[in-house]
């Protein structure tokens, strides 16, 4: 069997926004969830996570964005996608943390869409690692109404201060976001393990300066996380054990889209 085994009790549709086409692998019924996956692509233990939103009574829709679908993860894997994604696809911005990659419009569009066939009061969206930040960005849709930010790391920081402490949005819409979070009495969930050099702690203090009260933190230590062959870094996948810390983060995530989408 291939790769898409690990799929296989999920349908699968190609959606296009603005010239840009993703596969999209939907399951469930309820609210929606947008999940995006990590590096190095939709592999089991994002489809994993998927899963479990799905039997906490929601709809999930988890583009393709990169990688092969069903794919395990792997040191070698990992890093050819990685390369591949930073040095030749343009609508992620890897560097800049000024404003939100240009597939964040596709996102927001696939966003409105899940809304108006599933229901409830809006959609939830988590990010994990490359895309981590992207549900922030999300926000500027009025759809969007539970962002779940896991290791967001983008912009790489690589020793850069600025980038360190960016957000991966621009004024405009990071104005847009807080004034939501107050309307509509809103909030952000953000997760990482501490000692995550791809998720520097300048960035954190960020969110919290930026959203305060709004935003909910969720920060592990290494002794919380499933060991694999990186460092700590993936919560919600690579580094999440069955018990403990990171569960509880997991459970967290998921009671946070359920309450703010509506799912029963």
């Amino acid at each position: 069997m291939g790769y898409e085994a690990a799929l296989a009790d999920y349908t699968t549709f190609d959606f296009t926004h603005d010239g840009r086409t993703y596969p999209v692998y939907r399951r469930g019924s309820g609210p929606a969830v947008i999940i995006m996956h990590e590096m190095p692509g939709l592999h089991p233990l994002v489809i994993r996570f998927a899963d479990r939103v799905v039997a906490a009574g929601m709809t999930v829709f988890c583009p393709s964005l990169f990688g092969t679908p069903g794919k395990p993860v792997s040191k070698g894997y990992a890093l050819t996608t990685a390369l591949g994604v930073i040095c030749i696809r343009r609508e992620f911005y890897v560097w800049r943390g000024d404003r939100s990659s240009p597939v964040v419009d596709w996102l927001k569009a696939l966003s409105r869409q899940a809304h108006a066939e599933c229901g409830g009061k809006g959609v939830g969206a988590v990010g994990m690692c490359f895309t981590g930040g992207f549900a922030l960005a999300m926000m500027t849709d009025p759809s969007v109404v539970a962002p779940a930010l896991s290791q967001p790391s983008l912009p790489l920081a690589r020793g850069n201060p600025k980038r360190a402490a960016a957000i991966g949005v621009s004024p405009k819409e990071l104005a847009c976001v807080k004034a939501r979070l107050v309307d509509e009495d809103l909030t952000v969930m953000g997760l990482r393990f501490t000692s995550d050099e791809l998720v520097p702690d300048a960035r954190f203090d960020t969110y919290r300066r930026e959203l305060g009260d709004r935003f909910e933190a969720i920060e592990l230590s290494d002794e919380d996380a499933r060991p694999a062959f990186i460092p700590p870094h993936s919560v919600l996948t690579l580094h999440l054990k069955e018990e403990g810390p990171t569960k509880a983060a997991e459970q967290r995530v998921i009671q946070f889209f359920k309450a703010r989408t509506g799912a029963a």
